[in-house]
């Protein structure tokens, strides 16, 4: 009865009064992860890329050469260009100038009208609007028609009119923003390093224009702020020869596929001796990270071509076995940019291009580019060839050795390995699974944990690096095998359109943790295990499973107090704070390892939910990522030097 009452109530409380209606900008204030994703470092980043994009898409329309991108001293960012300058006249409809329109509307921009953008990656409309709505203040400049406009805001309202505030004899845009601190909780500082990343691809993406990135927080030797200029004269041939720095290649130079038949089509392709496939492919300069029609028609269009020409040159005879199509690209890197006038997407996040029309564009330009190549250069194209042989070869023992990982995975029925110290909840949205180094660390860590939900899996030593292994080597190893029955997955399949998913219906944990030491071997140990998920369990980390635990460095004490230290900073605090300005009377202790911890420390510092400190494992750019863990963990020694000279500051060494 009391039941009955209270929905009664609430179905008279919810009446037309009830809906709120959102006006202007205050939807993006209210729902910001839904217009940039999260509000997190990612979306906090994604703001500069939005208001970068309206540059470039000036430079596509051909009225832009240079951007420059300045990182203030307040974690402000500065985007300017030389494009056209937006507009600033009465706009006829809102009764206001087009600028404020532009900055104050959803959906309101040129990008709609095909005599402004042909082409363009802000598709929708929202993107400088957004970044408005989530800064607390931002200001526009446009200099255009011999003046200088300005006007400015705060959380995406106008705070003055647009004024005008001197003569220009140039034109273009300058925005400069700060994030709002009260939507991105999280933090409001910006990494070079991200921002750089970006931007590089976004040259090689636009051949001939010049995009320069200034941090000035950061001032370098003889008073200069830290910078970096990016241009790309031959573009996306250039970007191969970036991303497979130190891979051992098998032609000289990257095969180019352009075409501009249909649409704009630019293909760049480069064969090596590894075994990891990298395509990366975009569309109006948008990272599609989930593919879509143009990376299925250059996938169809390549082996359609590769397998033509071995059966024409009868250089199959020898292998009597079957070739599949991922055969054809073991080894291979690709860029694959598509230019399109009305592109569809799946959503704002934009991950995904659905044009039908696109599939056979691009197909048939790589398919008559690669004859072509094949054709004129008979020596590589045999070397290709083999390559692919090599590569069904390995697929086939690799088979074999993932059937015998799926019939021993929980999905089978069989049972667990024999290290696995389970948890007890079944729920595996609460369950975490700590990879720890050793069965020293095992046992303290099986000790300290919380046995409700935390599992514990030591590894045997230092797992196989798969960067250098072919698939059939990778699934002979134990600790790999391991692993896979422990989630209780089974290996990445492909689907219809070649792209390769795991299946996690059945994963057992939603936290996977990477528990080593805090010194060098453990550092290699974790980079080996994210390399393995990376190139093996790709969407454990797309889907933010994958974590890395972060122990303590160090331990200052002095009588009954204790203080844990995660950086130098912190050691030299607490060395102040409880020696009071004396180096007397603490101790300072280094943790090298795990082991050397008691299983309550452990437990108080690195396995506590209350108190520890997680690094969820994110990929904010897939190219740059590919790249380094390639340098990282190759063969080729002279890039992976030069990669701990630049960051060797950033390192701590262990004597």
């Amino acid at each position: 009865m009391v039941e009955n009452e209270e929905i009664k109530k609430a179905q008279e409380q919810y009446s037309a009064d009830s809906i709120q209606v959102l006006e202007g900008l205050e939807a993006v204030r209210k729902r910001p992860s839904m217009y940039i994703g999260d509000i997190s470092e990612r979306g906090l980043h994604h703001l500069v890329y939005e208001v970068v994009d309206n540059s470039i898409d000036e430079a596509m329309a051909g009225y832009c050469n240079t951007i420059l991108v300045n990182i203030l001293k307040d974690n402000s960012i500065r985007v300017s260009d030389n494009g056209r300058g937006i507009p600033t006249g009465m706009h006829e409809k809102e009764h206001r100038s087009a600028l404020e329109v532009v900055l104050t509307v959803l959906h309101a921009g040129g990008k709609f009208s095909k005599n402004s953008y042909k082409v363009s990656g802000g598709l929708h409309g929202v993107g400088v609007s957004c970044v408005n709505a989530l800064s607390d203040k931002l200001i526009a400049e446009v200099s255009r028609e011999g003046k200088l406009f300005r006007q400015e805001y705060s959380k995406g309202k106008p705070v003055t009119e647009v004024e005008v505030v001197g003569k220009s004899d140039s034109t273009g845009t300058i925005i400069t923003f700060h994030p709002d601190p009260s939507i991105f909780t999280q933090t409001t500082t910006y990494k070079y390093d991200t921002l750089a990343a970006r931007l590089r691809e976004l040259s090689y993406l636009n051949k001939g224009i010049t995009i320069v990135l200034t941090d000035e927080r950061e001032v370098l030797e003889g008073g200069a702020f830290r910078s970096e200029t990016f241009f790309s004269e031959k573009g996306l041939q250039e970007f191969i020869t970036y991303l497979d720095a130190g891979a051992d290649t098998l032609i000289p130079d990257p095969i180019c596929v352009t075409s501009d038949k249909i649409i704009p089509i630019d293909i760049a392709l480069q064969y090596n001796n590894g075994y990891t496939e990298k395509i990366y492919s975009y569309v109006n300069n948008i990272n599609t990270i989930e593919g879509g029609t143009h990376l299925q028609g250059f996938k169809m269009g390549l082996s359609r071509t590769l397998k033509a020409y071995a059966e024409k040159n009868k250089l199959l005879e020898k292998y009597k076995g079957d070739i599949a199509p991922e055969d054809f690209r073991e080894g291979l890197t690709a860029v694959v940019s598509v230019k399109v006038s009305e592109p569809q997407f799946e959503g704002q996040t934009k991950t995904k291009l659905g044009n039908t029309e696109v599939t056979s564009a691009v197909s048939q330009a790589t398919a008559a580019a690669m004859q072509i190549f094949l054709e004129e250069h008979p020596k590589e194209a045999k070397l290709i060839i083999e390559k692919i042989v090599l590569a069904a070869t390995a697929r086939n023992a690799a088979r074999k050795a993932r059937e015998m990982v799926q019939r021993k995975t929980v999905m089978s029925g069989a049972g667990m390995p024999g290290k696995l110290a389970d948890c007890s909840e079944r729920d595996a949205q609460r369950c975490e699974l700590f990879l720890v180094e050793g069965d020293s660390a095992g046992g303290t860590a099986k000790q300290g944990r919380d046995r409700r939900y935390q599992a514990i899996l030591p590894l045997r030593g230092k797992i196989l690096n798969v960067e250098k292994a072919a698939g059939d080597r990778a699934f002979d190893s134990e600790e790999i095998r391991n692993i896979y029955t422990a989630l209780g997955v089974t290996v990445a399949q492909e689907d219809e359109t070649g792209e390769k998913h795991m299946d996690l219906s059945r994963l057992r944990y939603h936290k996977v943790i990477i528990m080593t030491d805090a010194d060098v071997d453990g550092s290699h140990i974790a980079c080996l295990i994210l390399t393995f998920f990376f190139r093996y369990m790709f969407d454990l980390i797309k889907n933010g499973y994958v974590y890395l635990a972060t122990p303590p460095l160090y331990l200052v004490k002095k009588g009954a107090k204790e203080v844990y230290c995660w950086t130098e900073e912190q050691r030299e605090e607490a060395a102040q704070t409880l020696g009071k300005g004396s180096d007397k009377g603490y101790t300072v202790q280094r943790y090298k390892g795990l082991g050397e911890m008691s299983d309550q420390q452990l437990w108080d510092t690195t396995m506590d939910p209350t108190r520890r400190r997680l690094r969820q494992i994110t990929i904010e750019n897939a190219a740059q990522a590919e790249r380094t863990f390639s340098m990282l963990m190759g063969d080729d020694v002279p890039p992976r030097r030069q990669f701990i000279e630049d960051n060797a500051h950033y390192a701590n060494i262990d004597a």
